[in-house]
Protein backbone atom coordinates (compact mmCIF):
# COMPACT_ATOMS: atom_id res chain seq x y z
CA UNK A 1 0.00 0.00 0.00
CA UNK A 2 0.98 3.83 -1.25
CA UNK A 3 1.34 6.04 2.07
CA UNK A 4 -0.30 10.06 1.07
CA UNK A 5 3.10 11.27 -0.06
CA UNK A 6 3.74 9.65 -2.98
CA UNK A 7 0.90 8.15 -5.28
CA UNK A 8 2.26 7.38 -8.64
CA UNK A 9 -0.18 8.25 -11.34
CA UNK A 10 -0.61 7.77 -14.87
CA UNK A 11 -3.32 9.87 -16.98
CA UNK A 12 -4.48 8.06 -19.63
CA UNK A 13 -7.53 11.02 -21.09
CA UNK A 14 -9.24 10.41 -24.66
CA UNK A 15 -7.97 14.21 -25.98
CA UNK A 16 -5.62 16.92 -25.54
CA UNK A 17 -7.62 19.41 -23.54
CA UNK A 18 -8.80 16.98 -20.98
CA UNK A 19 -5.35 15.44 -20.39
CA UNK A 20 -3.73 18.75 -19.97
CA UNK A 21 -6.52 19.90 -17.42
CA UNK A 22 -6.38 16.61 -15.39
CA UNK A 23 -2.23 16.59 -15.22
CA UNK A 24 -2.38 20.90 -14.09
CA UNK A 25 -4.59 19.69 -11.32
CA UNK A 26 -2.76 16.55 -10.06
CA UNK A 27 0.61 19.04 -10.60
CA UNK A 28 -0.37 21.10 -7.88
CA UNK A 29 -1.09 18.22 -5.23
CA UNK A 30 1.84 17.70 -2.97
CA UNK A 31 0.99 13.84 -2.29
CA UNK A 32 0.83 13.13 -6.74
CA UNK A 33 3.87 11.89 -8.82
CA UNK A 34 2.63 12.21 -12.09
CA UNK A 35 4.34 9.62 -14.37
CA UNK A 36 4.15 9.18 -18.49
CA UNK A 37 2.13 6.55 -20.16
CA UNK A 38 4.64 4.73 -20.96
CA UNK A 39 5.65 4.07 -17.49
CA UNK A 40 2.17 3.20 -16.14
CA UNK A 41 3.70 -0.02 -15.31
CA UNK A 42 5.16 1.74 -12.02
CA UNK A 43 2.08 3.60 -11.28
CA UNK A 44 -0.05 3.42 -8.50
CA UNK A 45 -3.29 4.45 -10.11
CA UNK A 46 -4.54 5.47 -13.42
CA UNK A 47 -6.46 8.11 -14.10
CA UNK A 48 -8.55 7.10 -17.13
CA UNK A 49 -10.51 9.90 -18.83
CA UNK A 50 -12.52 8.51 -21.78
CA UNK A 51 -14.68 10.75 -24.37
CA UNK A 52 -17.39 8.64 -23.59
CA UNK A 53 -18.38 5.44 -22.13
CA UNK A 54 -18.43 2.48 -24.99
CA UNK A 55 -17.54 -1.41 -25.51
CA UNK A 56 -14.20 0.26 -26.50
CA UNK A 57 -13.87 2.09 -23.20
CA UNK A 58 -14.45 -1.23 -20.76
CA UNK A 59 -12.42 -2.92 -22.90
CA UNK A 60 -9.46 -0.35 -22.47
CA UNK A 61 -10.70 -0.22 -18.26
CA UNK A 62 -9.95 -4.77 -18.53
CA UNK A 63 -6.84 -4.04 -20.00
CA UNK A 64 -5.88 -1.48 -17.41
CA UNK A 65 -7.44 -3.94 -14.51
CA UNK A 66 -5.66 -7.11 -15.66
CA UNK A 67 -2.59 -5.41 -15.07
CA UNK A 68 -3.39 -4.68 -11.51
CA UNK A 69 -3.94 -1.25 -11.51
CA UNK A 70 -6.84 0.27 -9.50
CA UNK A 71 -8.45 2.74 -11.35
CA UNK A 72 -10.14 6.16 -11.28
CA UNK A 73 -12.81 7.09 -13.62
CA UNK A 74 -13.31 10.44 -14.86
CA UNK A 75 -16.68 10.37 -17.60
CA UNK A 76 -19.74 11.99 -17.88
CA UNK A 77 -23.39 10.52 -18.23
CA UNK A 78 -22.78 7.10 -15.94
CA UNK A 79 -26.07 5.10 -16.51
CA UNK A 80 -26.80 2.71 -14.23
CA UNK A 81 -25.35 -0.51 -16.37
CA UNK A 82 -22.30 1.41 -17.23
CA UNK A 83 -21.46 1.99 -13.02
CA UNK A 84 -22.07 -1.93 -12.79
CA UNK A 85 -19.49 -3.06 -15.89
CA UNK A 86 -17.28 0.03 -14.84
CA UNK A 87 -16.98 -1.24 -11.17
CA UNK A 88 -16.71 -4.92 -12.92
CA UNK A 89 -13.38 -3.89 -14.81
CA UNK A 90 -11.96 -2.59 -12.13
CA UNK A 91 -12.97 0.97 -11.59
CA UNK A 92 -12.52 1.98 -8.03
CA UNK A 93 -13.64 5.97 -8.04
CA UNK A 94 -16.02 7.59 -10.33
CA UNK A 95 -16.05 11.66 -10.96
CA UNK A 96 -17.90 13.56 -13.40
CA UNK A 97 -15.82 15.82 -15.74
CA UNK A 98 -18.00 18.63 -13.87
CA UNK A 99 -16.78 17.87 -10.48
CA UNK A 100 -13.10 16.17 -11.50
CA UNK A 101 -11.81 19.58 -9.00
CA UNK A 102 -8.35 19.44 -7.62
CA UNK A 103 -9.80 18.48 -3.83
CA UNK A 104 -11.89 15.35 -5.31
CA UNK A 105 -9.23 14.47 -7.67
CA UNK A 106 -6.86 14.33 -4.80
CA UNK A 107 -9.68 12.60 -2.43
CA UNK A 108 -10.36 9.78 -5.63
CA UNK A 109 -6.86 9.33 -6.06
CA UNK A 110 -5.48 8.87 -2.59
CA UNK A 111 -8.27 6.29 -1.36
CA UNK A 112 -7.79 4.29 -4.26
CA UNK A 113 -3.88 3.93 -4.02
CA UNK A 114 -5.09 3.02 -0.70
CA UNK A 115 -7.42 0.23 -1.62
CA UNK A 116 -10.46 1.71 -1.43
CA UNK A 117 -12.73 3.86 -3.47
CA UNK A 118 -15.09 7.15 -4.07
CA UNK A 119 -18.36 6.93 -5.48
CA UNK A 120 -20.81 9.99 -5.64
CA UNK A 121 -23.76 9.47 -2.87
CA UNK A 122 -25.93 8.78 -5.74
CA UNK A 123 -23.43 5.95 -7.92
CA UNK A 124 -22.98 4.50 -4.28
CA UNK A 125 -26.94 4.08 -3.82
CA UNK A 126 -26.70 1.99 -7.12
CA UNK A 127 -24.41 -0.21 -6.82
CA UNK A 128 -25.18 -1.38 -3.85
CA UNK A 129 -28.93 -1.43 -5.26
CA UNK A 130 -27.38 -3.69 -8.34
CA UNK A 131 -25.08 -6.00 -5.81
CA UNK A 132 -28.07 -6.83 -3.64
CA UNK A 133 -30.10 -7.70 -6.96
CA UNK A 134 -26.73 -9.83 -8.88
CA UNK A 135 -27.09 -11.63 -5.49
CA UNK A 136 -30.44 -12.17 -4.15
CA UNK A 137 -32.05 -12.33 -7.48
CA UNK A 138 -29.36 -13.30 -10.60
CA UNK A 139 -26.23 -15.07 -8.82
CA UNK A 140 -28.61 -17.63 -6.81
CA UNK A 141 -29.91 -19.58 -9.69
CA UNK A 142 -27.89 -22.23 -10.80
CA UNK A 143 -25.85 -21.59 -14.27
CA UNK A 144 -25.73 -17.72 -14.46
CA UNK A 145 -22.68 -15.78 -14.65
CA UNK A 146 -21.33 -12.38 -13.25
CA UNK A 147 -23.29 -10.91 -15.89
CA UNK A 148 -26.80 -12.58 -15.14
CA UNK A 149 -26.69 -14.59 -18.48
CA UNK A 150 -26.94 -18.37 -18.89
CA UNK A 151 -24.38 -19.82 -21.06
CA UNK A 152 -27.43 -20.43 -23.63
CA UNK A 153 -28.69 -16.97 -23.17
CA UNK A 154 -25.35 -15.74 -24.14
CA UNK A 155 -25.54 -18.01 -27.66
CA UNK A 156 -29.19 -16.12 -28.31
CA UNK A 157 -27.46 -12.67 -27.36
CA UNK A 158 -23.92 -13.57 -29.78
CA UNK A 159 -26.30 -14.06 -32.87
CA UNK A 160 -28.74 -11.22 -32.16
CA UNK A 161 -25.32 -9.28 -32.55
CA UNK A 162 -24.78 -10.74 -35.48
CA UNK A 163 -28.21 -9.53 -37.16
CA UNK A 164 -30.16 -12.77 -36.96
CA UNK A 165 -33.12 -12.02 -35.93
CA UNK A 166 -35.82 -14.98 -34.44
CA UNK A 167 -36.15 -17.59 -36.43
CA UNK A 168 -32.47 -17.47 -37.62
CA UNK A 169 -31.39 -17.91 -34.14
CA UNK A 170 -33.74 -20.58 -33.92
CA UNK A 171 -32.69 -22.53 -36.81
CA UNK A 172 -28.49 -21.80 -35.82
CA UNK A 173 -29.42 -23.24 -32.24
CA UNK A 174 -31.98 -25.78 -33.53
CA UNK A 175 -34.43 -24.05 -31.10
CA UNK A 176 -38.57 -23.44 -31.96
CA UNK A 177 -38.88 -19.42 -32.61
CA UNK A 178 -41.03 -19.51 -28.91
CA UNK A 179 -38.49 -21.37 -27.31
CA UNK A 180 -35.96 -18.22 -28.26
CA UNK A 181 -38.69 -15.60 -27.76
CA UNK A 182 -39.33 -16.72 -24.37
CA UNK A 183 -35.34 -16.64 -23.32
CA UNK A 184 -35.19 -13.34 -24.34
CA UNK A 185 -38.23 -12.20 -22.52
CA UNK A 186 -37.16 -13.68 -19.26
CA UNK A 187 -33.29 -12.60 -19.83
CA UNK A 188 -34.41 -8.96 -20.69
CA UNK A 189 -37.10 -9.29 -17.80
CA UNK A 190 -34.56 -10.23 -15.37
CA UNK A 191 -32.06 -8.06 -16.06
CA UNK A 192 -34.03 -4.79 -16.79
CA UNK A 193 -32.88 -4.45 -20.49
CA UNK A 194 -35.23 -2.46 -22.63
CA UNK A 195 -34.64 -4.07 -25.81
CA UNK A 196 -32.90 -6.62 -28.10
CA UNK A 197 -30.17 -3.94 -28.92
CA UNK A 198 -30.34 -2.89 -24.78
CA UNK A 199 -29.07 -6.34 -24.23
CA UNK A 200 -26.50 -6.66 -27.15
CA UNK A 201 -24.90 -3.75 -25.58
CA UNK A 202 -24.88 -5.12 -21.90
CA UNK A 203 -23.45 -8.19 -23.39
CA UNK A 204 -20.49 -6.71 -24.37
CA UNK A 205 -20.06 -4.46 -22.17
CA UNK A 206 -19.38 -7.31 -19.21
CA UNK A 207 -17.48 -9.17 -21.35
CA UNK A 208 -19.27 -11.95 -22.30
CA UNK A 209 -19.42 -11.73 -26.33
Amino acid sequence: MRTEQCVRVVVLAADVLSCAGLTRYLESLAEVTLLEPDRRAEADVVLFAPECLSPGTFAALRRESRAGKPIVLVANDVSEADLLVAVECGVRAILSRAMATGDRLRQSVVATAARGGLLPPDLLGEVLHHVNYLQNDVLSPKGLNAAGLKSREIDVVRLMAEGLDTAEIASELSYSERTVKNMIYRFTSRLQLRSRPHAVAYALRAGVI
